[in-house]
């Protein structure tokens, strides 16, 4: 069996917090690697930049790690991740699966599709986060970035302060497709 930790998201876009994710699961658990699965709504109907853009971006944030890849499972699904998963699986019999989330996710748990389902075909990977303090997860080791700041931060054409939380290669991808202007 291969062990994959599912990585799911909106990636809106991709910022250094969700690389150094990458890095500490592929790192310290028992994984052989991470699929990062950009969400192809957001699951409350938020705004999203084009999916086609996000999978592209995430694609260009793991390039460091040859044991990450990209997939487009979720446009052809309903985005709960339960179904997400329960594809994955049925796709791949000799995948074992783990799931990625931060320990903010923790606390939203309760409002998931099924979540004891999930914890069963996948059991999660918590994430800390720094700001975030949840009964049961582990101490912060991801810094406080987030996807709404590098968005204001694109939109201000900031990019000496982006520069620290996003990757060169989306920075380059963010510009060039003038996304979140």
């Amino acid at each position: 069996m291969t062990t994959v930790a599912v990585f799911g998201g909106s990636f809106n876009p991709p910022h250094v917090a969700h690389v150094l994710a990458i890095a500490y699961v592929l790192s310290t658990a028992d994984v052989d690697r991470v699929l990062v699965v950009p969400a192809h709504k957001h699951p409350f109907g938020k705004p999203l930049a084009p999916f086609d853009d996000r999978v592209r971006m995430c694609e260009l944030a793991v390039l460091p790690f040859p044991r990450a890849s990209v997939s487009r499972i979720e446009e052809k699904l309903d985005g709960l991740t339960l179904h997400t998963l329960e594809a994955l699986a049925r796709d791949n019999p000799d995948w074992a699966l783990r799931l990625v989330m931060g320990a903010d996710l923790l606390l939203e748990s309760d409002k998931w599709f099924r979540f004891e389902e999930v914890r069963k075909l996948a059991p999660p990977i918590v994430l800390g986060r720094a700001g975030v303090t949840t009964p049961g997860a582990p101490p912060p080791m991801l810094p406080e970035i987030s996807s709404t700041r590098v968005r204001e931060l694109v939109a201000a054409r900031a990019w000496g302060e982006l520069a620290p939380l996003v990757p060169r290669a989306v920075i380059e991808h963010l510009r060039a497709r003038g996304l979140y202007a």
